[in-house]
């Protein structure tokens, strides 16, 4: 972390404000994060956050999934020494399978509660997107795990924010270590990866620029 900050500060100069305040609020709400290894709650909102800071851009189209999947492809492009390749197929290989296999990160398992989807509907779904992972891990597709991956936390993001779980329940708290796990990880990897390439990865202004208030 320390690095990383280092890292932003010597290279500030070089980039656009619009960037610079981007890497900033994500660096921030990171560092908080690590304060809150004993609160998975708030440091998975804390995580996800910082995820936001660096690339949302639009309310509108921040969670497009081609938009998404751009930005993961550039990423993962941009990344030479392969750093989030051995994330995900080194050190949390085993982790990131069981968190894809849990039903509970998976929308459709919610949408057959919730009786928008039925039951038939619920298993294909769940047994296409098996597939859609057992095939990627099988190819090291890392643009594809991270797709299903990021889709899954995002589900477990909305149980959260929308009021869908208790404080620190006993039911979810498997899903929400994995998920900080992965994210602590896979965080100051994008952001090392946009420092080094800001020329190109440059994503404009935030969809909330910094106004001063009189």
């Amino acid at each position: 972390m320390m690095l990383l900050e280092e890292i932003f500060k010597s290279k500030k100069a070089e980039h656009t404000d619009q960037f610079n305040l981007r890497i900033h609020r994500g660096l921030s709400w990171l560092k908080k994060s690590q304060d809150l290894q004993e609160d998975l709650d708030l440091q998975f909102i804390s995580l996800w956050v910082s995820f936001n800071a660096i690339y949302a851009q639009d309310l509108h189209v921040s969670q497009d999934k081609q938009t998404l999947r751009q930005f993961l492809h550039l990423i993962c492009q941009k990344d030479m020494e392969q750093k989030i390749y051995k994330i995900l197929w080194e050190r949390f290989s085993q982790p990131i399978r069981i968190f894809l296999d849990n039903p509970y990160v998976y929308q459709g398992f919610w949408d057959y509660q919730n009786q928008k989807i039925s039951q038939q509907a619920c298993r294909e779904g769940l047994e296409q997107e098996k597939q859609k992972v057992l095939r990627a891990l099988k190819e090291q597709d890392s643009i594809d795990i991270l797709m299903v991956l990021f889709n899954r936390m995002y589900t477990l993001r909305n149980q959260l924010i929308h009021g869908g779980a208790t404080y620190n329940s006993s039911v979810n708290r498997k899903q929400l270590k994995d998920a900080c796990n992965i994210l602590s990880a896979l965080l100051p990897v994008f952001m090392f990866v946009l420092l080094e390439n800001a020329a190109t990865l440059d994503l404009g202004k935030p969809f909330y620029p910094v106004v001063q208030v009189s």
